[in-house]
């Protein structure tokens, strides 16, 4: 018997949402994981860890997707702390990177066009002009094999994909591992990426949650703070202009704790082609891990400590979000309500020569060679004294 496509989607959130109560239930330390199915019948896998701190994360085998974040608040109450969708085929219609894992090439490649060794290859263009998250085949459109497992002190899921020569107009095969590990004596979040490849090709790989840790509402009023001295301007499209400029005196200076939304209405060149925040801060060399910036909530009390072993992380403050997502809220996700902290290597990186003239990655990853980055979220409450 055919069963309808929508009873089918009911069908689908209802086992979602049993999943979610369940696991909120049982013991700390648990994994359980439900079968999502596409309309094309493929079959996708959500993932469901959680600790004996309180937290639960959720991801889906589609996209590699960190699907949900739940920690306490100051006052113990565990909530909702990323906009995200409770189904794959919620992922796979909206397409809006909620949570997902990006690449081949995470951020902007100029034009459509991809430079390897001097030859240019030409690549999915998915933003005007221009390619983004690795274009119309990205991977965060794919179906990922999953496993779930553990370590001695954490819970763990890991999923894998191959992104076949050409795909997107990429050269070379690619073979990407991600896994989610989540920490049992802290609330603590571990997101690896690792690719291989078989000819010369383009790999930045990162995660596109978007956090509100108020879980409600706009994120201006969250506080932020980027380790960061540095940040690189972009033109008109959005794509970087090979500048690397000083955040002194600009209000991309979040050296010190500021609120996210205390300029992001000033008259500065930079947030009026972005809408606001939407560029990627220098961090420094890669490969060193190091506590890239932190954000808090007054209104909740929860706090977000962000560290990375990339160079460079994009700060993106949900300038596009436009209300046509619907997710686990009540109302459509709109404008500023959710803000990403994207680590990874430069924008454009591999048709910036001047990038690589001061040290800094190609994004060219070549056979025999390992890309790898790791980044971790790691939550708490703010202190009486803070």
């Amino acid at each position: 018997m055919d069963i309808p496509a929508p009873v089918l989607a009911l069908v689908g959130c209802a086992a979602v949402a049993l999943i979610l109560a369940v696991m909120r239930r049982r013991r700390p330390g648990n994994h359980l994981s439900v079968t999502q199915r596409l309309p094309d019948g493929s079959e996708t896998r959500l993932h469901t860890l959680t600790n004996a701190r309180g937290m639960s994360v959720s991801v889906s085998s589609y996209g590699a997707t960190l699907t949900s974040v739940r920690v306490p608040d100051i006052s113990g109450e565990i909530g909702e702390v990323t906009l995200g969708l409770e189904t794959a085929e919620e992922l796979r219609r909206h397409r809006a990177f909620l949570g997902s894992t990006v690449g081949r090439y995470a951020n902007r490649l100029a034009g459509g066009r991809l430079t390897v060794d001097g030859r240019i290859h030409e690549v999915d263009r998915n933003e005007g002009p221009n390619h983004l998250h690795g274009g119309a085949h990205g991977l965060d459109a794919k179906v990922w094999t999953s496993s779930a497992g553990r370590t001695e002190e954490a819970g763990e899921v890991t999923l894998r994909v191959t992104s076949p020569a050409g795909e997107g107009g990429y050269p070379g095969e690619l073979r990407v591992t991600v896994t989610y590990s989540l920490s049992d004596r802290r609330n603590e979040l571990t997101i690896r990426f690792e690719a291989e490849c078989d000819a010369p090709t383009a790999c930045n790989l990162t995660n596109h949650a978007f956090f509100n840790l108020s879980g409600r509402g706009a994120i201006t009023d969250h506080r932020l703070r980027i380790a960061a001295e540095r940040f690189i301007p972009v033109d008109a499209n959005l794509i970087a202009t090979g500048e690397l400029a000083p955040v002194e005196g600009t209000p991309f200076d979040f050296r010190n704790e500021t609120a996210i939304g205390a300029r992001i209405t000033d008259p500065h060149p930079q947030l009026r082609l972005g809408r606001g925040y939407d560029h990627c801060y220098v961090l420094g060399g890669a490969g060193t891990m190091r506590v890239a910036a932190e954000a808090r909530d007054p209104s909740s009390g929860r706090t977000l400590q962000f560290l990375t072993d990339a160079p460079g992380m994009q700060l993106y403050t949900g300038n596009f979000l436009d209300g046509s997502v619907r997710g686990r809220w009540a109302t459509p996700y709109g404008f500023r309500q959710g803000f990403c902290l994207e680590p990874g290597l430069f924008p454009d990186s591999p048709n910036r020569p001047e990038f690589h003239r001061l040290g800094f990655p190609t994004g060219i990853l070549r056979p025999g060679e390992k890309y790898s980055q790791t980044m971790v979220l790691r939550f708490g409450v703010i202190h009486a004294d803070a």
